[in-house]
């Protein structure tokens, strides 16, 4: 299906985005004349900046990340906030959103909370090369999209001391951002109650090196017992992530792996009575939970792509009957948790992917800002998500509005 780039669109918006861009690519849209239209464009110099940024973005869903990283360094050396207008052009609320360069992962994806909506977004890249602006653009609420990593973790202490004084309540503190990490998270969650998360622990492959030689045991140098679940930090979307039965397979698995620094957690068998795993996210948003997927798998490693419900009638069944029932079922359930967390990690906006256990706790595997939530599936395959996610959609922008009274 061919795309046709309408003018009147194209004059009054300075940047499509990546939300729309992925709504493209997931129709089946040839995006091979709009990426021309693009470079054309950036190479007659007519708003250069944003159509780099839309390339950029291009190239990420194209899977060339390489690509994607060039053009978007391009882009933010000629420009560094891109405006989207309000989706129903009508704009309510100002929002702007500092971002830190990098792909889908570096920075929460706020466009595909807003679809729909009354909200321009503006987003303001900051980094090492890109410090905060003296006088950020105008605007109603600023939202901190920058998410946790050890390369943050100098941005987030900066845009702290920066933005505290001058912004009233600044959405979604950095300095809460930057205990997400995965064995903080694990430290500040583990023990709240309602909730079962895997003790996490930071290593040096030196240590796990003497672990897997016999030198030391787990529980002296790492306080994690076998099965162990290890991953080099700054991994996600379950790459590099293996289970870890022994010391050989641990040996095994660092002969294939060079990186210095790795998490270690402990395993949980959270396989259900029919021999599935299910894997849920849910937002938290002001404290409240919403649904946003429930994914279902024969494999202890689960995501919602390698889960392939698209393939399945009975796994799309019982995901929309947990959509439909969630805040009386699984909200309910888990309800002390969700408050738990909500107190502990004192963020406005945070993901969690999680399950449960045999003895009704929520399983909590990761926490954090990037992950996506969005409504973009298939409405013909999945139509018991549109309500679902409009209902945290909603609550999100409750979440700016109070936001913007308590600024005020």
């Amino acid at each position: 299906m061919d795309w046709n780039w309408s003018g009147a669109v194209e004059d009054e918006h300075r940047l499509i985005g990546y939300a729309q861009l992925l709504r493209l690519a997931q129709s089946g849209a040839d995006l091979q004349p709009l990426i021309a239209r693009l470079m054309e464009r950036a190479k007659r110099g007519e708003r250069a900046a944003d159509a780099l940024m839309d390339l950029s973005w291009i190239f990420l869903l194209a899977q060339q990340p390489e690509m994607a990283v060039t053009t978007q360094s391009l882009a933010l050396k000629l420009q560094q906030t891109y405006k989207l207008p309000a989706p129903n052009r009508r704009v309510g609320l100002r929002l702007v959103a500092l971002l830190s360069a990098g792909d889908y992962l570096a920075s929460t994806p706020l466009e595909f909370l807003l679809e729909g909506s009354d909200v321009a977004l503006e987003l303001c890249f900051v980094g090492a090369e890109l410090p905060l602006p003296a006088t950020l653009p105008e605007h109603d609420v600023l939202f901190v999209a920058v998410c946790e990593s050890d390369d943050h973790l100098e941005l987030l202490q900066h845009i702290d001391e920066r933005v505290g004084a001058d912004h009233g309540r600044v959405v979604n503190s950095p300095s809460h951002i930057s205990n997400l990490a995965r064995d903080r998270a694990s430290a500040f969650l583990r023990s709240a109650p309602g909730v079962a998360m895997p003790l996490t622990v930071r290593v040096s492959r030196a240590t796990l090196e003497s672990v897997a030689a016999g030198a030391a045991t787990i529980t002296s140098a790492v306080e994690v017992p076998f099965p162990i679940i290890v991953r080099p930090v700054g991994s996600h979307m379950g790459k590099r992530l293996a289970k870890i039965d022994d010391a050989p397979s641990l040996a095994a698995y660092l002969s294939a792996e060079s990186e210095e620094e790795y998490y270690a957690a402990a395993y949980f068998d959270y396989q259900s009575a029919d021999g599935q795993y299910r894997k849920h996210r849910v937002v938290l948003i002001d404290g409240q939970p919403f649904a946003c997927h429930l994914a279902i798998s024969d494999h202890w490693v689960v995501s919602y792509m390698s889960a392939r419900m698209e393939e399945s009638a009975s796994k799309r069944a019982e995901e929309a009957q947990w959509m439909a029932s969630f805040h009386e079922t699984f909200a309910a359930r888990h309800a002390e948790a969700f408050r738990a967390v909500h107190q502990r990690l004192r963020l406005d906006y945070v993901v969690l992917d999680c399950s449960e256990t045999a003895d009704g706790r929520l399983l909590i595997f990761e926490v954090d800002t990037a992950a996506l939530v969005h409504a973009t599936d298939p409405v013909d395959v999945y139509p018991y998500k549109v309500p679902a996610m409009q209902s945290a959609f909603t609550a999100f922008r409750a979440l700016l509005e109070r936001a913007r009274r308590e600024i005020r």
